[in-house]
């Protein structure tokens, strides 16, 4: 068995972390560059990434998740917020960065430039809206791999009052929604769950090839 099946073998959704184990430094940094480092469309990452740790305002996010106990006693609090409203000076600036990067002329993407800004701000609001949130659940992805590897455990989380995150965070003002979560740490030995056999549908049931 590949290492890769063995780790998403043994990671689960924590339900009660050890609010007495923290992820050292080092370990953080490489799960904040597997977010960085994510796919997403065209490469725009249309999102911020925000990593509560001050304990006040995990408290205040608590009620507006359903209480689930993950939020306050993680060793962290990861909140994706997707961007509700793109506009040229987005992409204009995503531009900037694969010529300075890349070392290609501004001139010489225009033509890709024009294509985003095409399909992109094409979309309604709304639309707009859907698609950079589904973005989020790409770096989602990344965290959840890269924790498994470093045996860090992840519980990415629906339930929670989005409004309400976005009102104690102000991601309003700062043209964001808080898209999912994720509680980051380490699964407490009193958690029945990681005792539990994973349930997923049989490869016969779940795959068609044609």
């Amino acid at each position: 068995m590949s290492k890769f099946i063995e780790q998403q073998q043994w990671r689960y959704a924590t339900k009660k972390f050890d609010a007495t184990k923290k992820i050292e430094e080092a370990d953080l940094e490489i799960l904040k560059e597997a977010i960085r480092l994510s796919t997403s469309s065209y490469g725009l990452q249309p999102y911020k990434v925000f990593i509560i740790e001050n304990p006040e305002i995990r408290e205040q996010l608590k009620p507006v998740s359903w209480n689930q106990s993950q939020i306050t006693e993680a060793s962290h609090l990861i909140v994706f917020a997707n961007y509700i409203n793109l506009d040229e000076t987005v992409i204009d600036k995503y531009i900037k960065r694969v010529s300075k990067i890349r070392e290609i002329d501004e001139e010489n993407l225009k033509g890709y430039s024009d294509f985003m800004k095409a399909k992109i701000l094409g979309l309604t609001p709304e639309e707009q809206a859907i698609w950079t949130s589904k973005q989020t659940y790409l770096a989602l992805g990344n965290l959840i791999n890269a924790s498994a590897e470093l045996q860090i455990d992840v519980t990415p989380m629906e339930g929670f009052e989005a409004e309400q995150y976005n009102t104690i965070l102000n991601l309003s003002a700062l043209n964001l929604n808080a898209s999912l979560v994720a509680t980051v740490g380490y699964r407490h030995e009193e958690d029945q769950t990681q005792h539990a056999k994973k349930v997923r549908k049989s490869k016969e049931e779940l795959f068609i090839t044609i």
